[in-house]
């Protein structure tokens, strides 16, 4: 009978690095945008106040003939707690016959994944020439970001700001030797000349404002993937060519975007292009030197699916998880 592979938070990083994401993320979204996967919008179940939330992200990709679910809560509160702020699970059913492959910590799946897709936007939108990239926030996602774009652009300087500077300092520190990376003291300070954003922060209202963009920008939108918060003011968002990585998702899901919206600043008709149409061809991506490209991101179950599909094979090859016979037929 076949076995479950579950493979512990531990061990995932040393099964899913980042240049390898970044290519099982092109896949996937390029496969999205040509009808080769199913993405339904996922249901989100919050807690009074507003605590703590358990999201259910299904979807399939027929390309890898696999099935999953991302389960996955999300609890804001758990910062500086022995908690990750996202916690849950990634589960692969096998398309064919129902079967459950693998049960996979999601935890460093999400950080990989979103910081893998938000270097495929870059790779799209992004000027050839980026140098200069600005990090807005210094948890998980900033370091993550911090990682990943690097490899899609020479970047020679990194400024990463946060509400709290010693955590700037420290996320700072972990830079690579070979450029310069260094904590600012406002994000003033550290959009000033960018050319590369990427919001990584918690917050319900904006901190990235108009006044602070440039001609020429590319903004990877990242923190904000409920209606009721935003990183962008509207003003931002008028100004900025918007894709993103689902239209469905945005218009359902996406602060930056619906409160844009509600205050008569954008309509549905200025998101551009999903990623993936990007990537296949369909639809432009940037058309200017100048112009100010923002790539919203919320996160898609195809994403992680074809991620934790990369750590499930990898796991394999290398003997890696623990093995549990789970299910199969049943024998009175």
């Amino acid at each position: 009978m076949s076995q479950t592979v579950f493979v512990s938070q531990r061990e995932v990083p040393d099964l899913l690095l980042m240049a390898e994401c970044i290519e099982a993320m092109r896949d996937a979204l390029a496969a999205l945008a040509r009808g080769e996967a199913m993405q339904p919008l996922r249901p989100v179940m919050w807690l009074p106040e507003r605590v703590g939330a358990l999201g259910m992200m299904p979807g399939h990709l027929g390309s890898i003939d696999t099935m999953g679910i991302k389960t996955v809560t999300v609890f804001p509160g758990n910062a500086g707690t022995e908690f990750d702020s996202h916690q849950g699970t990634v589960m692969l059913f096998d398309s064919t016959n129902g079967r459950l492959k693998a049960v996979i910590d999601a935890t460093e799946i999400t950080a990989v994944r979103t910081a893998a897709v938000s270097a495929v936007a870059t790779d799209l939108l992004a000027r050839p020439d980026a140098r200069v990239m600005a990090v807005l926030g210094a948890g998980v996602q900033g370091a993550s970001h911090l990682e990943a774009i690097p490899l899609i652009r020479p970047i020679e300087e990194i400024r990463v700001w946060s509400r709290d500077p010693e955590k700037a300092s420290r996320l700072a520190a972990k830079g690579e030797a070979d450029r310069d990376v260094r904590p600012v003291a406002s994000i003033a300070e550290a959009m000033a000349g960018a050319d590369i954003v990427c919001t990584t922060t918690s917050s319900t209202e904006p901190v990235l404002t108009d006044d602070l963009l440039e001609a020429g920008m590319h903004i990877n939108a990242v923190g904000s993937s409920v209606p009721f918060a935003r990183e962008i003011d509207s003003a931002g968002m008028a100004r900025s060519r918007i894709f993103v990585d689902r239209r469905e998702s945005t218009l359902k899901e996406s602060g930056d975007f619906l409160m844009a919206r509600s205050e008569g600043a954008v309509v549905d008709d200025d998101i551009v292009a999903e990623i993936g149409e990007v990537l296949i061809g369909t639809l432009a991506g940037r058309e200017s030197e100048r112009e100010i490209t923002l790539f919203e991101s919320l996160g898609l179950a195809v994403e992680d699916i074809a991620a934790a599909d990369l750590v499930y094979r990898n796991a394999l090859a290398r003997g890696a998880g623990t093995r549990i016979t789970f299910g199969g037929a049943r024998h009175d």
